[in-house]
Formats: structure tokens, sequence, C-alpha cells
């Protein structure tokens, strides 16, 4: 795709007011919902700086991942465009699909409509990992990391379930029609990753984005998936330098498949991404 302007931030443009609306909407900077908050402290407010910085769960927002990680996907998005590398983008654990939301709104602002987005989920919450690399409640709260009284217990447990639930099938879809961008570019991908990629009706990919949050999902994104980013695209890991699982399984996968390390490139205090190179 040629003349595509150059993400500046500050043209003033009709895509450049849109995209920058859209982002604000779909972290709900707009409405302000409260975060989840545990049970066992009052209920905290609606913080922008946090909101902005992808580092609370949003009760309500369509994404928690901030704006400087969607400013990221824009950018590459953008570059993959303008560079004319070949293949769709594809996110592998959605939530409430509000990045791949953004992503689909900046094909829409650029008239893009021969790519499409793909969102790969079970739609029904985490897999259950082995107990030994069981995602913990003190990843997110270290206060919970001590021994913990019974009600307190059960409340994290309660709190875990909550916070690692996404969105269903048609929650997910029904987010993108509210905002006009439901339509035959979007495709969804429902089941556990390990049995739905492997045979996954995608060709080619210009940007992957790994939000798996656990080891086995991570690496089985990595390893069913990766093959297809064409060089020149990019991979994008939501939670690399935030959790260890991820960023082990990333490191696992690039020496089993006999890939040199990358040269990654953080983006905020948890993502990291980098380019195939040919």
């Amino acid at each position: 795709m040629t003349g595509l302007r150059a993400p500046d931030g500050q043209d003033g443009s009709a895509e450049q007011l849109y995209l920058d609306l859209l982002k604000r909407c779909v972290t709900n900077t707009i409405y302000q919902d409260p975060p989840i908050s545990p049970p066992w402290v009052p209920q905290a407010e609606f913080d922008p700086e946090a909101r902005a910085a992808g580092l609370d769960c949003p009760s309500e927002a369509h994404t928690m991942v901030g704006f400087a990680r969607l400013d990221n996907l824009r950018e590459l998005t953008e570059t993959v465009l303008r560079d004319q590398v070949p293949g769709d983008f594809l996110e592998a654990g959605v939530g409430r699909g509000g990045a791949m939301i953004f992503l689909r709104g900046v094909l829409k602002a650029y008239g893009v409509t021969d790519r499409s987005v793909w969102l790969a989920d079970s739609f029904q919450g985490f897999p259950q990992p082995p107990a030994e690399a069981r995602y913990q409640m003190s990843d997110v709260y270290p206060e919970l990391a001590g021994e913990q009284r019974e009600e307190q217990r059960q409340a994290a447990e309660e709190m875990k379930a909550r916070f690692l639930k996404g969105g269903s099938e048609e929650e997910v879809r029904e987010n993108f029609r509210r905002y006009g961008l439901l339509d035959e570019q979007v495709r969804l991908l429902p089941g556990w990753l390990a049995e739905t990629l492997p045979t996954a009706p995608v060709q080619r990919l210009a940007v992957l984005r790994v939000d798996n949050d656990l080891y086995a999902s991570t690496y089985a994104t990595l390893e069913h998936l990766y093959p297809r980013v064409s060089p020149g695209g990019y991979v994008i890991v939501d939670d690399y330098h935030f959790l260890e699982e991820c960023r082990l399984a990333v490191h696992d996968y690039l020496k089993a498949a006999g890939e040199q390390t990358p040269d990654l490139v953080t983006i905020d205090r948890c993502g990291v991404y980098w380019r195939k190179g040919s």
C-alpha cells in the first residue's frame, strides 16, 4: 500500500482523529470504568495514568493493554501496509477484543479491504495449566505471595476467575458490532489454541500478536504461526516482561526452532516486539 501517511500523531487528519478517539474508547478513558479490585481492599477508583499505561484490570473497557501497546500495534500495522508486507493480522488471546477492534479500525481508516483480522481464543477463559505452572494471583497482586487466611484465599480464587475470564465469542462479535467494525474481514477462531492453530486457514501473517499469558499457549501459538509470519512482518508478545512463563516460552520456542534470538524492542513495562528477517 503506497501513499500511507506517516503516523506522526500531529497532523490533525480525519484518520488521526478517528484512531485517537477509537483508542480512548476501547480503553474506556471516555467513561472511566473502575478497575476490578481485589475483594480484600476497598474498591479502587479509575486512575487515568494506570489505564493509559495498561497497568489496571478494567471492569468494562474492551482492552487492558494501554496506550503504548495500542500505539505500537497501529505503528506496526501502518509499517507493514506501507512496506507492502503480505499477510493478515492475528491475535492469539483476545480478551474482550479491544486490541483487534482498534487494529480493524486502522484498516478501516486507510481503506484496506484485502486483509483479514483473525482472533484466536477459546472464548471460554483460560485452559487449566499444570499445577506447577498455574497462573497465580500473586503474579498480579504481590501481597498474596505470603500466607493467606482462608477467606482471603477464596476471595483471591474468585478474583482470579473474573480476572482471567475473557469475552465469549458472541460478546466479542457484539463488541466489534458496537464500533461498526464487524464485517467479513473479521474472522474468529474459537477453540483451544493447540487444537485450532495447526489447521487454521491462515496462509500468511503480516503481524502476529501473542497475548496468551501461559507457557503452553504462548509456545503453541509461536510453534504453529511463527512460520507463517512473512519476512518483514512483526511479532508482538504482550506479557514478555510481566510473566516469566511467557518469556520462557518465547525463548524455548526460538531455540527449538533453530531461530536466532531476534532484536527485541521493548514497548512498555509489559510488551516487546520484533521484526522477522528473511
